[in-house]
């Protein structure tokens, strides 16, 4: 099967904490992870994105992850560009306190496509 020009894009998005979250007081981190659940819920909730599925590190690592491996993933399938920047920016509009989710987290996208079906 060969990939059309209206096929979705496979996009790997990689979710990383910065130095910003650890250097939170005590108590104050759960800001950030329920600024970071509206962020997941408004991802799944934009039109053009099918979540996949999810990772998650963070139990496995502590500290910033500035570059891979990073903190969480999350595979869909986005209909365009346009989109995958579009929950890209959900870092930039989802607030946590007086600033955006960015200033705590940061996000790079990986599109790609499928692998072909080789269980034919």
């Amino acid at each position: 099967m060969s990939p059309t020009s209206d096929a979705p894009l496979r996009v790997l998005f990689c979710i990383g904490v910065n130095q910003n979250f650890f250097d939170l007081p005590t108590g104050q981190h759960k800001t950030v992870w329920d600024g970071t659940v509206t962020m997941l819920e408004q991802l799944h909730a934009l039109p053009g994105v099918e979540v996949l599925g999810t990772m998650d590190d963070d139990q496995h690592m502590v500290g910033p992850s500035d570059s891979w491996p990073w903190t969480c993933y999350v595979l869909a399938d986005v209909a365009d560009q346009r989109t995958v920047a579009d929950a890209c920016n959900l870092f930039r509009a989802v607030q946590v306190g007086e600033y955006g989710l960015w200033r705590y987290m940061k996000i790079e996208a990986r599109i790609g496509r499928p692998l072909p079906d080789v269980t034919r």
